[in-house]
């Protein structure tokens, strides 16, 4: 690209400086740089949000942009600050799973660098703001054209959340509710590719919390009637319970985190 990309998702609001202070570090290191704000809306400590709001964006970036994605309710502990290296995309960040789903979007092999090089941060490291001394700078010298492997050692994995991770049985596949949208929607983590592993022609067998249901499998809300439950591959790629022109999670009762599981319907 002519024009680097960094794209920023944090937690951070927009009330105070912290989003514009990371920027700030990242043109006075990169000045060609464009930045994009994915969001600052993430709820406040909400892992598991901002792994799937960045899975979400990721695949509509050029290949190239430098993603960072700084939800960190351990800043200052020893959870390691990570650079990882897809395909496509780098991406930084906290290793405590936030970066999770979008690097098992990208398929292939991630190499994954522990971010140690002091070269590459700001003079001086706060405990509590990583994005702005080490994040930041960590991406711009990333869109300057720095190898990863300047930025220290590469290891060999990065941690695995229980949300992104989805137990296959011989005729069940195990995740979990991973996000309700606004339309009260049920976001799986399952992707569709794992979802087509049950071999299932039209319908599934889902239990989600307490509630097991037969669901067509749709292509779009309204191939069932109003109010009527129903399954689909949403834009994100994640599978969804919904109901048409209804509230899913409220109906059903579903929270973030509430066991997903799918049978085959025969």
């Amino acid at each position: 690209m002519d024009f680097p990309l960094v794209t920023l998702t944090t937690d951070f609001g927009l009330r105070d400086s912290y989003a514009s202070e990371m920027k700030a570090v990242i043109l006075s290191i990169s000045p060609n740089v464009r930045v994009v704000d994915i969001t600052h809306q993430i709820d406040k400590f909400n892992v598991r949000m901002g792994a799937y709001v960045l899975a979400s964006a990721v695949p509509r970036f050029p290949e190239g942009t430098v993603h960072v994605a700084v939800v960190d309710p351990g800043v200052g502990t020893r959870r390691r600050p990570i650079i990882v290296q897809t395909d496509k995309f780098f991406f930084v960040g906290p290793d405590n799973g936030v970066l999770a789903l979008a690097v098992k979007d990208m398929g292939g092999k991630a190499r994954v660098y522990c971010l140690t090089n002091s070269e590459f941060m700001l003079p001086k490291v706060s405990s509590t703001f990583h994005g702005r001394d080490i994040f930041a700078p960590a991406a711009a010298h990333l869109a300057k054209g720095i190898p990863p492997a300047e930025f220290g050692p590469e290891i060999h994995q990065m941690l695995s959340p229980k949300f992104a991770k989805i137990i296959k049985r011989r005729d069940s596949l195990e995740g979990q509710v991973i996000h309700i949208d606004d339309f009260g929607n049920i976001v799986t983590s399952f992707t569709e590719k794992e979802s087509k592993t049950m071999k299932t022609k039209d319908k599934l067998i889902v239990k989600v919390g307490n509630t097991e249901l037969e669901l067509k499998l749709c292509k779009a809300y309204a191939d069932v009637e109003g109010q009527q439950p129903l399954a689909i591959i949403g834009s994100h790629d994640f599978l969804e319970i919904s109901v048409n022109q209804g509230d899913a999670a409220s109906i059903f009762k579903v929270r973030v985190e509430d066991k997903v599981v799918l049978t085959r319907s025969d």
